[in-house]
């Protein structure tokens, strides 16, 4: 399936070590022809920290989808009547997003930007990125894993002996996991081997 012309929400949160790898995936989606909006979290528009600080990110995001930046929850709500996605994608997805995805919370553009688009039964694409996928929050992604519309980019330990309640997705995956869920189905295998 051909992403021209899809119209593809793209939630950024906090897992500031992560944007090395979705960037580029930014970029491939641009260039495969998708129109990507680009939403973020707070803490991606007010944190700096070791990876970069927070004009910076949002600079590169901007110029990456040449779009203007959705970045509070009035700005996102239209997203479901009046601006409706083909999908919307949250990557990466920290544990403390991830839980209140989960629970139904909705505090933040890139969450409210989620719930317009399942109003409308529209795919989820996740890509998480926590410590504690396999501890205090594996019930939270069980729970988005059995839910309708969610769909994830494959994921794996990154880091087993040092971190082993951690998860990463595999972002190069994004592309061919969006193809997947504009199907409704899973891009499989869900579970890869992450570290080497």
């Amino acid at each position: 399936m051909s992403l021209a012309g899809k119209r593809i929400g793209f939630g950024i949160t906090g897992s500031h070590c992560t944007y090395s790898e979705i960037f580029p995936q930014i970029e491939q989606l641009v260039k495969l022809g998708a129109e990507v909006v680009p939403i973020v979290s707070n803490t991606v528009q007010f944190t700096d920290t070791y990876f970069g600080d927070a004009k910076d990110h949002l600079q590169k995001i901007s110029d990456l989808t040449k779009t203007k930046i959705i970045k509070t929850i009035p700005e996102a709500e239209p997203l479901g009547p009046r601006e409706p996605l083909d999908c919307m994608v949250i990557a990466p997805l920290t544990g403390n997003s991830m839980s209140k995805l989960a629970n139904a919370l909705t505090d933040s553009a890139v969450l409210m930007a989620t719930k317009a688009t399942l109003r409308n039964e529209k795919p989820i694409v996740l890509g998480i990125s926590t410590n504690d996928a396999l501890g205090l929050n594996g019930v939270n992604l069980m729970r988005l894993m059995a839910a309708k519309y969610m769909y994830f980019i494959p994921f794996g330990q990154d880091d087993p002996y040092k971190k082993p309640n951690s998860l990463v997705a595999d972002m190069t995956k994004l592309p061919e996991t969006i193809e997947a869920a504009l199907q409704y189905k899973q891009l499989q295998p869900v579970l890869v081997q992450r570290f080497s």
